[in-house]
């Protein structure tokens, strides 16, 4: 039974150029290039620097809009504190970030692996990820006949069964749980999804992109003639896989586009499929992340570069989906690729580098990432292994394993967890804090909130009007101080829970924090 491959070093770029010369600086003959190099280096640095500054004023813009012109309608959605959208005023609080914590080892995990995605159907956990054909003899190289499929599922997203499903030979056996094999170029980065769109036919529930634009080197020749752009697949099981046609085609100009995990879904929010897909900032030469769209999985708009990227950094995936429990907030945990640091691969010794997992959002509809932090969402740690080459990818999708607990899989074997909507939260400490939202309208009865308290912290919520003036019966003295730890608990004020009188009209909501956090918030 095939169950992943040894956490090696998977096939992938090869761009060490400038260390392979900075390596040489004994050398006279070189000290021009490097010099040159250097340069370059440096114009590319402030082109890149000069392009996010840009885009922060760009995104400020879009933030601050709601509070500019109309209140944001948020109905009974569930809103976190993961960007500002929301957010008017801080006083003494903090947006705090927390970091999965890594589980406990399953009695049957999943194994070491390459480019990875869980999908939650029903009561279903299904894993899949790329495997290497131990039988394979053939050269080596990204997208090459030996990348197979894998396929596990689990009752509760912890331990997992390796099913016998018998349709391909690999290393002499159909005895394995391989469920795509002997395709060149899209098993390298294929990447399902469940198809949640009304009306879908019950053939397609499941759909898949996948494909690799990259020739030259070993590769066959022909690949430079067509077929470099993602393809469609889909199954009626998420199984048996039926492979349709190319439908983003490669462009040039992209410069190794494809070249990791392309991630799609369909946006109940936008009403039509989204995809992000790896291309690069040519003038930086920097991996980055660019978003297209479709309303049927066949024709996609022209792609607009998302390009979040501080100065010198990539971004290997995007990891890019909806938050199962607010579709109109999208959720990225790309891998952060750190060049000159860390280990090389062993097909070329000059590919030095560290990786990381970090924590971007985005909403339904935005063309661009919020990043309110910059720092890794999960380090490499203390397993040297965690800072070998291209080491620390999470699979695409956190999902639910329990009623207050959410888990991220690493590509080394390990589940991470993270309390439900533990991301981001609004902290203050003992000395207390506030936040008070922009004027926005909701539909409901009740808020509810996800929060934790010290034993002697609490949280009081005052209702104001859109002008920022108490209204009577909802302000803060008024309040009832909550304490406690819930991921779903009402709040009170003397007259009680309901707030259905506030309905419909613009408020803002001031949250008054002593030694708490608050992480999420929705009427109901």
């Amino acid at each position: 039974m095939l169950r992943g491959n040894e956490a090696g070093n998977p096939a992938g770029d090869h761009h060490g150029e400038y260390r392979a010369i900075a390596g040489r600086a004994h050398d006279s003959e070189y000290l021009p290039q490097i010099t040159a190099m250097i340069t370059m280096q440096r114009v590319a640095k402030l082109r890149t620097a000069a392009r996010f500054f840009t885009r922060f004023l760009a995104l400020s813009v879009v933030l601050v809009a709601p509070a500019l012109s109309q209140p944001v309608d948020i109905g009974s959605r569930l809103e976190l504190f993961i960007d500002r959208y929301l957010i008017d005023e801080v006083q003494g609080a903090e947006l705090r970030l927390h970091h999965p914590v890594k589980a406990p080892a399953a009695k049957s995990p999943l194994p070491p692996r390459f480019y990875g995605t869980i999908i939650k159907d029903g009561d279903i956990y299904r894993a899949y990820w790329r495997g290497r054909d131990p039988g394979y003899k053939g050269p080596s190289y990204s997208g090459h006949l030996g990348e197979i499929v894998q396929y596990a599922e689990s009752r509760d997203g912890i331990d997992w069964n390796f099913p016998n499903v018998g349709m391909y030979e690999v290393d002499g056996s159909r005895v394995n749980n391989v469920i795509l094999a002997k395709q060149s170029r899209v098993l390298h980065n294929f990447s399902p999804f469940l198809d949640t769109r009304p009306g879908v036919p019950r053939e397609e529930r499941y759909k898949a992109l996948a494909g690799y634009g990259g020739i030259g080197g070993n590769k066959p020749k022909e690949w430079a003639k067509s077929g470099r752009g993602l393809h469609a697949f889909v199954s009626a099981d998420g199984i048996h896989w039926t492979r349709k046609s190319e439908v983003v085609p490669y462009r040039p100009e992209w410069r190794h586009a494809f070249d990791s995990q392309n991630v799609s879904f369909w946006s109940p929010e936008e009403n039509q499929y989204v995809c992000y897909f790896r291309t690069w900032i040519s003038s930086e030469n920097l991996r980055s992340i660019s978003r297209t769209t479709s309303v049927d999985f066949e024709t996609w708009t022209d792609p607009v570069a998302m390009d979040p990227n501080l100065p010198g950094e990539h971004f290997y995936t995007s990891q890019t989906h909806p938050y199962f429990r607010a579709p109109h907030i999208y959720i990225a945990l790309p891998t952060r690729f750190v060049p000159g640091r860390g280990d090389a691969p062993a097909y070329n010794m000059t590919d030095v580098n560290a990786t990381d997992i970090m924590l971007m959002t985005s909403r339904a509809g935005s063309t661009g990432y919020d990043r309110l932090f910059t720092e890794a969402f999960i380090r490499p740690g203390l397993d040297s292994g965690r800072w070998r080459n291209r080491s620390n990818y999470v699979s695409q999708n956190v999902v639910p394993t329990g009623p207050t607990e959410m888990s991220m899989y690493h590509r080394l074997g390990d589940r991470y967890t993270l309390r439900t909507d533990g991301f981001v939260s609004v902290n203050a400490g003992a000395k207390g804090g506030e936040l008070s939202t922009k004027p926005l309208t909701f539909s409901g009865s009740k808020l509810l909130l996800n929060f934790s308290t010290s034993a002697v912290g609490g949280i009081r919520i005052e209702i104001q009007t859109a002008d920022g003036v108490p209204v009577p019966g909802f302000t803060l003295d008024d309040a009832i101080e909550l304490y406690g730890d819930s991921i779903k608990q009402a709040y009170t004020w003397r007259s009680g829970t309901d707030v259905s009188e506030l309905a419909g009209k613009p408020v803002r909501l001031r949250f008054v924090l002593s030694d708490a956090d608050l992480y999420s918030f929705r009427f109901r």
